[in-house]
């Protein structure tokens, strides 16, 4: 069964204006739409104000002389200023909300070609975000010559996922984005290019903080870095990027720095500042290791985040600043919130997005593309060109995914072996011997760290909590270096199978069957815990 088709449009005041016997020779936008073989239109909403009585009555007339089946409805539609936005979009916004919309029986046309730019944007934006569901009809006039009042009309439908190329576009549009998240690295990990995507959607759709967790050298700030550059090519900041390290801050330096303070506020404060918050006006603030932030700051900063208001130090006046909040940490912040060392309703405020970035060690199968990263940027810092034989390639690639890569810098550790390797290349070539003597530096230099091989206690401690919460606190010293050295080869492998041969290594070669992914299992179920649980995603 056919659906009615109702036409919603404002009265044209003046190109509707006509009631002399030549009428019927000009195009007339309201009366034309019933003046079209292919298209009938049941009922036509018409909308205009009291002052234009006579010209409704004028077209309503018109309209059943040339189509009898079409079904006027009046609407007085009432504003003091039809070139005013807000009050346009009230009222037509209250009309639709009010309007008996029957979209089951009923197909819906919106009339865009009578009333002020104004009233068209309005009903535009009505019509794109669904608060009117129906499509646009436009009419317009024939060439002069051609003299057929009737005119011309076209409809648009404004749901762009119907249209192909427009969808294909958004979708290219997006893949680019990504693309420029990542610098052009063709990563593989497929949970980190998920995460990528994500981000690329939240940095274009929404100005709420984001939070990037992960490592120490894992890449967050170069990822705040990218989004505010995204942002910045989407025209969604006017500002600029402005970035400080809380590790670096305490006591009056910290607020100063990052709320500025008045001349005399404290000793040494010679000339007023504007801080840091101010000059991130219209832009993006990255906060990186925010944990580290006093909690006279983290009060300060959540004022300045819901209200954009905050007091310089030494200030009776408050000043503004409407900025964008990137934090970055390489701790658990809601371990730090439950022992009271981190603000909870901060905490809520800024884990409005948040991603967790996994460090080099999880993402084994982009170390490579990362390595032409890393060799392409070593080209462009010194002007030389270097690149790996086959040999070396293959070793290094060997190496750097197998069991003794830590990263414990991650693609720091990454980006410096290239620049010594490259910076010691014979004729621009890294052979495998310059591969053995770089990858003993980097081995003995995550032994140091590690305290000849193992992690200290003190470094295992937020791995744990990130697991196990504020039941970290409570295991044995001996529990706690052997399941952090469990998490960290889980996190590590490519399944609970892999991680199981490699911790089981030794003891496996005396069982007749062994099964490595079961004894894994078990263990990990002592301390309620799961291989996949144990997996670091965005």
């Amino acid at each position: 069964m056919r659906r009615k088709t109702v036409v919603i449009g404002m009265l044209g005041s003046t190109l509707d204006q006509d009631w002399t016997r030549q009428r019927w020779e000009r195009w007339r936008p309201t009366v034309s739409l019933g003046q079209h073989d292919d298209l009938r239109v049941d009922r036509l909403e018409l909308l205009y104000s009291r002052l234009h009585e006579q010209i409704a009555e004028n077209v309503i007339g018109d309209l059943a002389l040339v189509s009898p089946e079409t079904m006027v409805e009046r609407h007085i539609f009432e504003v003091q200023n039809p070139w005013d936005f807000e009050e346009v979009y009230s009222a037509l916004y209250d009309f639709a909300r009010s309007y008996p919309f029957d979209t089951e029986h009923e197909e819906y046309l919106v009339h865009l070609t009578t009333g002020t730019h104004v009233i068209q944007i309005c009903l535009f934006l009505l019509i794109e975000s669904r608060q009117i569901p129906a499509k646009i009809i436009q009419t317009g006039p024939l060439p002069q010559k051609e003299r057929k009042p009737a005119g011309t009309y076209g409809i648009i439908d404004l749901d762009l996922s119907r249209y192909d190329r427009i969808a294909a576009r958004f979708r290219r549009q997006a893949e680019v984005d990504a693309s420029f998240l990542k610098s052009g690295i063709e990563t593989r990990n497929a949970s980190f290019n998920a995460m990528i995507a994500r981000i690329e959607k939240v940095g274009a759709e929404s100005t709420e903080p984001i939070l990037l967790m992960g490592p120490t050298g894992a890449g967050k700030s170069r990822l705040a870095r990218l989004i505010f550059a995204l942002r910045k090519r989407r025209r969604l900041v006017r500002g600029e990027f402005v970035a400080l390290n809380c590790a670096t801050l305490r006591g009056d330096a910290a607020m100063s720095s990052l709320f500025g303070h008045k001349k005399g506020a404290f000793t040494g404060a010679t000339a007023d500042r504007p801080g840091l918050l101010r000059q991130a006006d219209g832009g993006v603030l990255f906060l990186d290791e925010v944990g580290e932030l006093g909690k006279d700051e983290q009060a300060m900063l959540l004022r300045a985040v819901e209200e954009k208001r905050f007091y310089p130090l030494g200030a009776d006046t408050e000043t503004g600043s409407d900025f964008q909040l990137i934090c970055g940490t390489n701790q658990p912040l809601d371990a730090l919130a439950a022992r009271g060392a981190f603000r909870e309703d901060l905490l809520a405020r800024i884990n409005v997005w948040t991603f967790r970035l996994p460090g080099l060690a999880q993402r084994p199968e982009d170390i490579e593309p990362n390595l032409e990263y890393e060799l392409e940027r070593f080209a462009e810092r010194t002007g030389r060109r270097v690149r790996f034989n086959r040999e070396a390639r293959e070793l290094f690639l060997s190496l750097a995914t197998g069991p003794e890569a830590a990263w414990r810098g991650n693609f720091r550790d990454l980006s410096a072996a290239v620049l010594r390797m490259g910076a010691l290349a014979g004729e621009g070539r890294i052979d495998a011997p310059l591969v053995r003597e770089e990858w003993s530096r980097l081995v003995a230099g995550w032994q140091t760290l590690a305290g000849q091989g193992e992690p200290s206690a003190t470094e295992d401690l937020p791995l744990l909590r990130e697991a196990l919460g504020s039941d970290a606190e409570e295991l044995d010293l001996f529990d706690a270096v052997q399941l952090a050295r469990v998490i960290r080869e889980c996190r590590a492998a490519r399944s609970l199978s892999e991680a199981g041969r490699r911790l089981f290594a030794h003891s496996r070669k005396s069982k007749e069957k062994p099964n490595d992914a079961d004894r894994l299992r078990k263990y990990l179920a002592r301390f309620g815990l799961t291989w996949s649980a144990l997996q670091v995603r965005g």
